[in-house]
């Protein structure tokens, strides 16, 4: 049985592909690597950021990852995560979905699954709803979890610089977050790809480009099964 990438799609021809992760799992350099991989088979993507990827979100980014802003409700956290959300999917995921082009994000709403429902204890019932309500039925097509042990994240982190809000956490913080991401892919490994990120960038950039491709190859043969 063929695995789908697009099967939570409701634009057509664009994707919605997401790199998560906890701090350290190299999600940036990736980001880069896959750009270039998407350009080359003549998918050019549109890529953004959470919190962030919009005027709005960006200037919410500031204020969520500020170190001097150590106080912050757990609540207003997760509300100010959505509120960026909310214009990041009218401004830039949707009207590029909507127009066939494909969006690669570095974050998405699993992070608030990860970070504000298992990190700060919120649970997902209520995280459940406020995606819900922002996105409607809107899903990625392909969630690539770089999977890291949180001490040996948080150490690539460290190098860096100085640390934002939320890489200040502590370690158990994190080994939260990141079995939360576990289950999440456990739980739909359709919609998920697993990459262990400690492997060197060279060797996690080979592993997700063979996943991606694997799976546009599966889908393009699923929707030759259906003779369309």
């Amino acid at each position: 049985m063929s695995v789908e990438v697009a099967s939570a799609s409701p634009f057509g021809l664009g994707k919605f592909l997401v790199l998560e992760g906890i701090e350290g799992s190299g999600k940036t350099t990736q980001l880069t690597y896959l750009e270039q991989e998407l350009t080359a088979l003549g998918h050019p993507p549109v890529l953004t950021r959470e919190p962030g990827g919009t005027a709005l979100g960006e200037r919410l980014r500031g204020l969520l990852l500020d170190p001097d802003l150590p106080g912050m409700h757990a609540d207003a956290e997760l509300l100010l995560m959505f509120a960026a959300r909310a214009q990041h999917l009218a401004e830039v995921i949707r009207p590029a979905l909507e127009a066939g082009r494909w969006v690669v994000s570095d974050r998405f709403t699993d992070a608030s699954y990860a970070y504000q429902g298992a990190g700060r204890g919120l649970g997902m019932q209520r995280i459940g709803v406020l995606e819900d309500w922002v996105q409607a039925d809107l899903r990625p097509d392909l969630v690539i979890l770089l999977d890291i042990d949180p001490a040996a994240g948080l150490e690539r982190a460290l190098q860096r610089g100085r640390r934002d809000r939320i890489e200040r956490e502590a370690l158990d913080f994190f080994a939260r977050a990141r079995d939360a991401y576990r289950a999440r892919a456990e739980a739909d490994p359709a919609r998920y790809l697993v990459v262990d990120a400690a492997d060197t960038p060279e060797g996690v950039r080979e592993r997700i480009l063979a996943g991606v491709r694997a799976r546009l190859a599966n889908a393009a043969q699923g929707r030759g099964d259906g003779g369309g």
